[in-house]
């Protein structure tokens, strides 16, 4: 594996950070949870973040920490397939095809939730209190953030942006 400057990731990608960050601040407004500041992309480690006041309902927190890996999933699939499927059919594409598949790719890649987020998903359901069916649902899925986390060390977020623009294509084609 080789090394390349988070910053410089982030730049490449920066409509991923822009639309991660939207996908919070999108669910923050749904689960009527205030904003208090939003950064949608800066040339710094974060590359961008949404600051919210804290959610009451354990719900809350779930919506507002995974909605950026349903928005992020959905958006980069959708924006990609237009220009994926000549591309993947006939072999042929142009510079607007080339242009949606990175911008779907790196909307893509920056679906995973930060540790930030899984840090608050978890110490939300772990409050006293909090329904156990918060519990069995979240454990699980704060321990796959940490390894898409961990995973992006090995371009694992790299492998999830090409694997949803290339997943409506080859599922319609095999």
């Amino acid at each position: 594996m080789f090394f390349i400057p988070g910053w410089l990731i982030s730049l490449v990608t920066f409509p991923g950070v822009i639309v991660h960050e939207i996908a919070h601040q999108f669910f923050c407004k749904l689960a009527k949870v205030a904003v208090l500041d939003v950064k949608y992309f800066q040339l710094s480690n974060p590359a961008g973040y949404v600051i919210h006041e804290i959610p009451q309902k354990t719900s809350q927190h779930l919506l507002i920490g995974l909605g950026p890996l349903f928005v992020n999933t959905i958006a980069g699939a959708l924006i990609a397939f237009p220009a994926i499927l000549p591309t993947y059919t006939f072999g042929s594409s142009n510079p607007i095809d080339m242009v949606l598949i990175w911008l779907g790719f790196s909307i893509a890649m920056h679906s995973f939730p930060s540790t930030g987020d899984a840090k608050s998903i978890w110490a939300a359901v772990m409050r006293p209190g909090v329904n156990t069916i918060y519990k069995i649902i979240a454990v699980p899925i704060v321990g796959l953030l940490y390894l898409g986390a961990i995973g992006s060390v090995f371009w694992l977020d790299a492998i999830y942006g090409v694997g949803v623009i290339m997943a409506i294509p080859t599922a319609l084609f095999n």
